[in-house]
């Protein structure tokens, strides 16, 4: 509920003075001062009418010797300038906030990690690999130029009438056709369950596919600080400076991010030295990008030579991570950053400023802020890679920044409030930079909602801490004094040739046999290795790519690995790392006789198992079951199932039932490349359990996708021969 706050002070009428106790009217021509004590009374309504007379005399004088608009413009922005601020302050009964519950088809999800997203095209192949990032839940926010169809399998998809349905109070202040309706998407993720948010964008290709591997993502409170690595940071020696060129740091000192003032860009030296701070407390890890970094127009444009050159910018990335003091700040972006839970209210992206500038004033707010509970911000070694598709920037998009963030960074850093909670500070600060033109009145009321709306999705406000601008700064002593010399990387802003030696290697790689020249076959031998193993080999070797062959015992001597046949699934993941370039990977077991002539007109992009097999593909009853090993597999399926990501759980409840069981032979079964990601997810998912190869790999397929997208076909001619022998009482032949 919003009341007005009584605590602040009326604005005075801009139509009076107040000085040395006089109290005058201001009119284009003075008047002789009137005894308002004696005759205000019987002659007010005589000065009221002349007023009006006056002052409407000298408006139409204006008009007619204005000129043109300009000359309007130019004098209603005077007065603006020079009148007090009108904008209202609105003071929020944060006791009174109802919650508000989650709704729709994922009401009960719930994710520590998520990856947020905007959308306005289909999806690419850099966001499908962020759907595939182990541990993170990827949501994508739509808006008007989102195709109605958008989909991605491993993703949550947040349409603009989806959106409208959630109850928050911030969607109303949101434009329908901007990436700004991320906000949207970080209430979403709070709700269900978020500790982590990166924040992304669709080009974002995280580097190794593991955010872990780059950020902090564990970080404990300070009494634990020692438990934790110690950072370099920047010098505070110098309270004159603040804002510096991360870039440098790490090897590029002729490249500054987009939101870096101007005036700063000169700064290329190095740090003379660094100090030190315990780790657990960077709540805001910006990341860096090699490929196209956050850049501005002015570099974009400058360090050109045509349209037709991307750039492929590479910083150092054994560089260590650096943290800013309190005093000085670094632009921060929204598209490769990550976001611990105490700093999840420094997500809001202000509307009423141009798109491009958005995030990074968000990003210089949301760093003042994060000193009044004593956190910073760290910046890290690439995390990412963005392909640079040639896009011109729009320089009129950026003029809030070039213009503005010079001074609104002195302004934070001076900035002071005496609220007593953090809520309260934040929406203090955010009327404060309306009242000085960083942003406008709007912002002000978006602040409000954003504020409301985190405590009604449940998010609890981090505790103030005492600011330590405010106290006596150490003095850096010689043993505080860090020493790092960044690399000086090339500083080639230009696209650049293949050279031979990298082409022949591709091209080695990518060469394709005929068919099944990159596809990848795994064998799997009951029957003694040493009299079976080169037969396999000289039988498939010339057809696929490689044979790998997993055996009971390991053989050194003719390359066959260790594996249990009823766990071999989770070999697999090894087989698939070890051969990432492969197309897809069949599995055979050898009791299976391998017609591959058979399999020419398959669908390699799709998954095979043997679903239109009978005697392989069985459905079971749980209910009643009086086997106890079938009971003890469906309890551990149901416990892996309940712990599936929202994509993986929804497909395989569409076509399975809880109190069913699918028990496959899996003697064979094809996982083309784009499903391998999935398949190493699922056996992460599975870890020590000893769910059975026939029952794991069925459950893994009906996660994956759904069976009417199968390429079942090319299997179901499949022929069982029992009996043959006593020594192979089952031969499968595919005919």
């Amino acid at each position: 509920m919003l009341v007005q706050d009584r605590s602040h002070p009326k604005p005075p009428n801009p139509s009076t003075n107040h000085h040395n106790g006089e109290h005058r009217r201001f009119a284009p021509h003075r008047a002789k001062n009137i005894g308002f004590s004696t005759c205000f009374s019987d002659n007010l309504y005589k000065i009221v009418a002349v007023f009006l007379l006056v002052a409407t005399v000298a408006a139409l004088f204006f008009l007619r010797s204005a000129g043109d608009t300009a000359a309007l413009l130019c004098f209603e922005k005077t007065r603006a300038a020079s009148a007090p601020s009108r904008i209202a302050y609105t003071q929020i009964s944060w006791n009174s906030i109802p919650p508000i519950r989650p709704v729709g088809p994922f009401a009960a999800f719930r994710s520590d990690r998520w990856i947020v997203v905007s959308v306005s095209s289909p999806p690419s192949n850099a966001l499908r690999a962020l759907a595939r990032v182990k541990g993170w839940q990827l949501l994508a926010v739509g808006n008007s130029h989102t195709p109605a169809d958008w989909s991605l399998k491993g993703a949550i998809f947040l349409s603009l009438e989806q959106q409208a349905q959630l109850g928050f109070r911030t969607v109303d202040f949101l434009p329908y056709n901007s990436h700004l309706r991320k906000s949207v998407g970080y209430l979403f993720a709070i709700q269900h369950g978020a500790k982590l948010i990166f924040d992304a964008d669709d080009r974002a290709d995280v580097v190794g596919a593991d955010l872990g591997k780059h950020f902090d993502l564990d970080l404990a409170g300070e009494a634990h600080a020692t438990k934790h690595q110690v950072l370099l940071q920047y010098s505070h020696a110098d309270p004159k400076r603040m804002v510096v060129n991360p870039y440098v740091h790490f090897g590029q000192r002729s490249v500054w991010p987009r939101g870096l003032p101007l005036e700063n860009v000169g700064e290329v030296g190095h740090e003379e030295f660094y100090t030190e701070v315990f780790g657990g407390r960077q709540f805001i890890q910006q990341g860096l990008s090699n490929g196209l970094p956050d850049v501005d127009s002015v570099f974009y444009f400058t360090r050109k030579s045509s349209n037709l050159e991307a750039f492929d910018i590479r910083f150092d990335e054994e560089a260590p991570k650096v943290a800013l003091p309190q005093g000085m700040m670094v632009p921060v972006n929204s598209f490769n950053t990550l976001f611990h839970t105490q700093a999840f209210w420094g997500l809001m992206l202000p509307v009423s400023v141009s798109s491009m500038a958005s995030d990074v004033l968000r990003g210089y707010w949301a760093q003042r802020i994060l000193w009044e509970i004593g956190g910073y911000v760290a910046i890290y070694p690439p995390t990412i890679h963005r392909v640079d598709k040639a896009r011109a920037y729009p320089f009129a998009e950026e003029k809030d920044l070039h213009v503005n963030v010079g001074r609104l960074i002195k302004f934070l850093v001076q900035w002071r409030s005496k609220k007593p909670t953090l809520f309260e500070r934040i929406l203090h600060l955010s009327y404060a930079m309306a009242e000085e033109g960083f942003w406008m009145e709007q912002d002000v009321k978006f602040t409000s909602a954003w504020l409301q709306d985190l405590l009604a999705v449940g998010y609890q406000q981090p505790r103030l801490m005492s600011l330590e601008l405010d106290r006596p700064r150490a003095t850096i002593g010689h043993g505080d004094r860090r020493e790092f010399i960044p690399r000086k990387l090339p500083s080639v802003h230009l696209g650049v040739e293949e050279s031979g030696t990298v082409s022949y290697e591709i091209g080695n790689l990518i060469r394709w046999r005929n068919n099944f020249g990159n596809v990848v076959l795994i064998m799997y031998c009951s029957a003694p290795v040493d009299r079976t193993a080169l037969e396999w080999r000289l039988l498939y070797g010339r057809i696929f790519k490689t044979v790998i062959i997993l055996s009971e015992h390991n053989n050194t001597d003719l390359a066959v690995e260790e594996g249990q046949l009823e766990q071999s699934y989770k070999y697999l993941p090894k087989v698939f790392d070890q051969y990432k370039g492969a197309e897809g990977f069949l599995f055979v077991q050898d009791n299976m006789i391998l017609n591959y002539w058979n399999l020419l007109q398959a669908d390699k992009t799709k998954l095979w198992i043997t679903n239109k097999v009978p005697h392989s593909w069985v459905s079971i009853a749980l209910d009643g079951n009086g086997d106890q090993w079938f009971k003890d597999q469906g309890a551990m399926v149901k416990k892996v199932v309940s712990n599936f990501p929202v994509h993986f759980q929804v497909s395989y409840k569409e076509s399975m039932s809880e109190e069913r069981l699918i028990i496959c032979g899996s003697e064979i079964f094809y996982v083309p490349q784009r499903f391998v990601g999935d398949f190493i997810d699922l056996v992460g998912l599975v870890g020590d359990l000893a769910i059975h190869h026939k029952i794991a790999v069925p459950m893994f397929f009906l996660a994956m996708d759904s069976p009417r997208n199968f390429d079942s076909d090319v299997l179901a001619k499949m022929v069982y021969n029992p009996n043959l022998s006593a020594k192979d009482p089952l031969l499968m032949e595919l005919v």
